[in-house]
């Protein structure tokens, strides 16, 4: 059960506060990378919760609003294509981490990170191998940041509807791709990830 993974830190450390973070986007041609942190009491369960690759787009929206009425507090890290492109996206990634974790209202004991990469922080944290499948809060985080980049991605498909981002969320879908070849780049797509489809 994933609580009990978050309880066996809290109890190892006597913490009150543990955060789970992670990001959504770090495949796509087109879009930011979102990161999501979220802090929740000891008690606090939330049924249906789990990796957001597991839940349905439906579940994922319910599941959604419930973390956020549930939990102590939560916080959304967003860096856009252009920050992509300058420092590359497993640094945007992380970037996107360490803002979402400092823009928490609460100081957090320790950090559960998804992944197997930290980012600079002077807070405890530790990089957990498919955290959203293990932690709780990392699982929540999970669909927090997913939920937030699939909601970017429906707005930006209301300016570019030509590429579909409704459905398949920039990923490099077949159907994207051939739309890419055929109405050109946009200033929304990663041009260091269509070097080799352009």
């Amino acid at each position: 059960m994933l609580k009990n993974f978050d309880d066996e830190y809290r109890k190892k450390y006597n913490l009150k506060y543990l955060c789970g973070i992670d990001e959504a986007g770090r495949g796509p041609l087109a879009g930011p990378v979102v990161a999501a942190s979220v802090i929740f009491h000891q008690d606090t369960f939330i049924d249906g919760v789990n990796d957001s690759k597991k839940v349905t787009i439906k579940n994922r929206e319910k599941l959604f609003e419930k973390i956020i009425e549930s939990c102590v507090c939560y916080s959304i890290g967003i860096v856009d294509v252009e920050k992509i492109e300058e420092i590359n996206i497993l640094q945007s990634a992380l970037l996107a981490m360490k803002n979402s974790v400092e823009s928490l209202e609460l100081s957090p004991e320790i950090i559960l990170i998804d992944g197997n990469k930290l980012f600079q922080c002077n807070l405890p944290k530790e990089a957990i191998v498919k955290g959203d499948s293990k932690s709780f809060s990392i699982a929540a985080a999970s669909i927090l940041a997913k939920v937030t980049r699939d909601r970017i991605m429906r707005e930006l498909h209301e300016k570019y509807p030509e590429y579909n981002w409704i459905k398949n969320k920039g990923y490099g879908t077949r159907e994207h791709i051939n739309a890419i070849h055929k109405y050109g780049v946009t200033e929304i797509h990663r041009k260091s990830f269509l070097k080799k489809i352009l």
